[in-house]
């Protein structure tokens, strides 16, 4: 009778073994790592600003030079683009507009000084950048163009203001700190001619050169819903 009590018990706990696993709780298999793709595309629009230096000089048709001398200056200002985005590859068009004061003088008589002052800085390049997750290297060049005050100060003498036109290359790295958001350093190169502008210098017109133009700036960009993580890969 014992045996067939213990048979009997025997059997009822195998039976209820899967049921009692069943209520146990199951260790969670650890999930992959969640890789997060960055999407540089499409329109983006921002604000950007800096410091600028540059070499001017003013030289008359006589001959007589006022020698080069330094500007130097703030500027700030809106930024406009767009990104394609093809793979790692990012290619760029962008556009801007400063408000600048890169000013600088020089004595160029007894009783006379020059002057140039760049009073705008606008560009429109290409960019070539590379997506290193939310970072962004990136060359960039095209077009440049300053509106250009000069002068001097002896009385008599008509100044001159316009905008030049001229080119620029440079680089820059832009990092995504938030969905939607980045943020930029660049260094551009710039130069508009030896004869950028003229003006009357009573009797002699004097062509004034604007060259060696070096702006470095930084700039905050909102991405218009393409930037940030787009894609979750596991």
């Amino acid at each position: 009778m014992a045996r067939t009590h213990v048979l009997a018990l025997g059997m009822l706990a195998l039976a209820a073994a899967p049921a009692f696993a069943a209520d146990l709780p199951v260790k969670a298999r650890p999930m992959a790592p969640v890789e997060t793709v960055w999407n540089w595309s499409g329109f983006y629009i921002g604000v950007n600003g800096g410091y600028g230096w540059a070499r001017s000089s003013h030289t008359d048709t006589a001959g007589v030079t006022s020698g080069t001398f330094n500007q130097r200056g703030g500027l700030v200002g809106g930024t406009l683009g767009y990104n394609w985005q093809m793979g790692a590859t990012v290619l760029g068009l962008e556009g801007d507009l400063d408000w600048a004061r890169i000013n600088g003088s020089a004595v160029c008589g007894p009783t006379s000084t020059c002057f140039t002052n760049m009073r705008a800085f606008s560009t429109v390049r290409g960019r070539l950048g590379y997506a290193a997750g939310p970072w962004m290297p990136y060359i960039t060049g095209g077009l440049a163009i300053a509106d250009l005050s000069v002068g001097q100060t002896f009385p008599g003498v008509a100044g001159s203001e316009a905008w030049r036109a001229g080119w620029t290359v440079g680089a820059g790295l832009e990092y995504m700190f938030a969905q939607g958001w980045s943020a930029k350093a660049e260094y551009l190169f710039a130069d508009f001619g030896s004869s950028a502008i003229s003006y009357n210098g009573a009797p002699l017109n004097v062509n004034v050169s604007e060259r060696n133009v070096n702006i470095i700036r930084g700039g905050i960009n909102y991405h218009f819903n393409w930037g940030g993580p787009v894609v979750a890969r596991y």
